[in-house]
């Protein structure tokens, strides 16, 4: 008898089985011919219902047989399921070993599984060898998975009787009366699932650490979690760790320090703050310049506003109500009544600072290019208006979550807002399409996945707005022939949007260009044209980022390329190296000519030093092209060309080889 017929009776265990049927014998009812080994479950819109969980009889009856996705366990829903499992076979591990462990949760995590525990001391590496090695034995068991439910009160009970006090809490502030568990051989774990349906299916899994946690808060005690990871292959477990090896030596913080492209000090400074030193500087300046270009040949005008504004206008916007959380604190002068004065009276009359005004860091562009576009009486013939600007944000992220150029807390976002009529809702987001894919694919990003987000249950604006809009962006997406998959409810309140994701060299995916409709912005502010029956409209606002942000897409960037930029793009594009003191004149030479043409070169002359040592410091520094020069090629008046990505020598003519090194430092824009 196993442990769940030691804690419920018969009556409970079949309790409302009369009203529920088995997803296997679901399968069978719809006479789907496609149900075969590997199924772990199903999808009925969101909700997954694993082999263990039966179904209302009410709920199949109103689902299509149509409208449900079968779930096997090599999908990536079937994934998650197996390290959802794979959590609870870490705990029966940690139980079997380490009985006295109290347990509290166990969910999965983008590449495998965590649990908690309460355990005096934590756990050892060796610990972690024998919790491991535990595991391996419970996938060869083969346990079958059970599901069943208690009432509320009993589980509390069980609990209590086996001083599980965290599982206690944890049922104290459920508000469902009747709660599920499931059960692999000994072990019993409160859970919602879903699961998989036996241990022998836990596919490769690797523990790869542990971190102290707090229980509720820091007044607790402390736990601690166990991590793992965990893939359907031991092939792909070894390509994680792979990729782990990897990352480690293109972390673009790492990169950054070494190739010096941009420092960020948060004792003198502040965290999430970001300072660009001048190679980083060269390489950000570059990525500027090249959007402007190509956003000024497509119509858009480049403005520049304010870092911060009164508070006022984000009272108008929505954002001091919706985001303040995200928001820094206003700036503000005191009166007397409410408490001490900023500034010192003396100050305040020695530079005039009489003006009672609160002013906030801006944590959006929006509402300053609504304000251009307000500031004058617009015609629909001035329709579409596209201002564009690179502007720096600021937004309050928490400490914890900061990470070099990828979370921030003050960025530049490429943003953009073209003003519009509805008609032309079609053509302009078809337009910004084939611009995202021109300036991704510029930076080496070939593969990307493109997602229609549509209305959520709350929204601005009508029915009839959202059936335009939402159909006017799928005509966009299929007239630029781009594959789209719908995320449902997913639009933000405002209007419908696409998101763009790129996948990087080590495939990851990275949300990267979004465009956005907006209905409701322009309400808030009044912000109308004339039509040409010479009655004010309602404008339209697409808000547009292809970057995101330059500090983000850096980032991404850096850990792409590995550091090694396209050439267009290095700080440094060329090295001249002189071997001997003789060719140090003629070097000289070549290094003005190319200075002169505007090439990014730097010069090295003979010190003494060893040419190989010499040309492994410009290559630990990433420059693409060097150029080596000896008596030979000034007697020849030649130019030894090493390209660093082609491991290719070349010894040309003088006019030949600059000719050459430019062609291949010419940027493609593709316009």
């Amino acid at each position: 008898m196993g442990e769940r017929d030691r804690i419920m009776g018969e009556k409970d265990r079949v309790m409302g089985e009369k009203d529920r049927i088995d997803v296997l014998e679901f399968l069978k009812k719809t006479n789907n011919k496609e149900v075969l080994e590997g199924v772990v479950g199903i999808k009925v819109k969101s909700k997954i219902f694993d082999l263990h969980t039966p179904i209302p009889i009410e709920f199949t009856e109103k689902v299509d047989p149509t409208s449900f996705e079968i779930i096997y366990i090599n999908s990536p829903d079937g994934l998650d399921m197996m390290r959802h499992s794979c959590a609870h076979a870490l705990a029966q591990a940690v139980k079997r070993l380490f009985p006295e462990v109290k347990l509290y949760v166990g969910p999965t995590t983008e590449i495998g599984f965590f649990y908690d525990f309460y355990k005096p001391g934590g756990f050892t590496e060796e610990d972690l060898r024998r919790i491991k090695d535990e595991m391996v034995k419970i996938k060869a068991e083969r346990l079958k998975i059970r599901r069943f439910e208690m009432n509320k009160e009993d589980a509390i009970k069980y609990y209590a009787e086996r001083g599980e006090d965290l599982k206690v809490e944890i049922l104290k502030g459920i508000s469902d009366e009747r709660v599920s568990f499931y059960e692999q051989g000994e072990f019993v774990d409160l859970c919602r699932g879903p699961h998989v349906a036996d241990t022998g299916m836990l596919g490769a899994f690797e523990l790869i650490g542990t971190s102290a946690v707090h229980f509720k808060d820091e007044k607790f005690p402390s736990l601690t979690r166990i991590y793992g990871v965990a893939f359907h292959s031991d092939e792909d477990l070894r390509n994680y760790f792979r990729v782990q090896e990897e990352l480690k030596k293109r972390d673009h913080r790492k990169l950054g320090r070494e190739l010096e492209l941009f420092l960020i000090d948060d004792d003198n400074i502040g965290a999430g703050l970001v300072i660009w030193l001048p190679k980083g500087a060269i390489v950000r300046r570059l990525i500027e310049d090249f959007w402007i270009e190509l956003h000024q040949k497509r119509g858009y005008q480049l403005v520049y506003t304010p870092h911060i504004a009164k508070v006022n206008l984000w009272e108008t916007s929505g954002h001091l109500q919706l985001y303040r959380k995200f928001m820094f604190p206003s700036m503000e002068w005191k009166d007397e009544g409410e408490g001490k004065k900023i500034l010192s009276d003396d100050f305040e009359k020695e530079m005039g600072h009489y003006e009672k005004v609160r002013y906030q860091l801006k944590p959006m562009n929006c509402p300053f290019h609504i304000v251009i576009f307000k500031s004058k009486t617009r015609s629909y013939r001035e329709l579409p208006l596209r201002f564009c600007e690179f502007g720096t944000v600021y937004r309050y992220e928490k400490a914890g979550v900061l990470h070099g150029l990828l979370r921030v807390r003050g960025f530049t976002q490429d943003d953009a807002h073209i003003f519009l009529r509805p008609d032309q809702i079609e053509d302009e987001v078809s337009d910004v399409l084939d611009l995202v894919k021109k300036v991704i694919s510029v930076f080496g990003f070939s593969e990307y996945y493109v997602y229609l987000s549509t209305r959520p249950d709350e929204k601005a604006g009508t029915d009839e707005e959202w059936n335009y809009a939402e159909e006017s962006l799928r005509k966009a997406l299929e007239r630029n022939k781009i594959k789209y998959e719908i995320d449902p409810g997913e639009g933000v309140f405002y209007g419908p949007k696409i998101d763009i994701k790129v996948k990087d060299i080590l495939g990851r995916v990275w949300q990267c260009s979004t465009i956005q409709l907006d209905f409701n912005l322009p309400r808030k502010f009044s912000a109308f044209y004339i039509d040409k029956d010479n009655r004010q409209k309602q404008v339209y606002i697409i808000h547009r980022a292809i970057f995101g942000s330059i500090e983000r897409f850096l980032g991404i960037l850096i850990e792409h390329t590995g550091g090694n930029f396209p050439t267009w793009l290095a700080p440094v594009q060329v090295a001249v190296l002189s071997v001997q003191d003789k060719s140090n004149d003629y070097a000289e030479f070549v290094y003005s000519v190319m200075k002169e043409l505007g090439l990014r070169v730097e010069i090295d002359l003979n010190t003494g030093e060893r040419l190989s040592k010499r040309i492994r410091e410009f290559e630990v520094q990433k420059v693409p092209l060097m150029v080596v020069l000896g008596e030979r090629e000034k007697e020849e008046k030649t130019v030894t060309i090493r390209e660093k990505m082609k491991k290719e020598i070349k010894t040309l003519k003088i006019e030949e080889g600059i000719k050459y090194i430019l062609d291949i430092c010419k940027r493609d824009s593709g316009e």
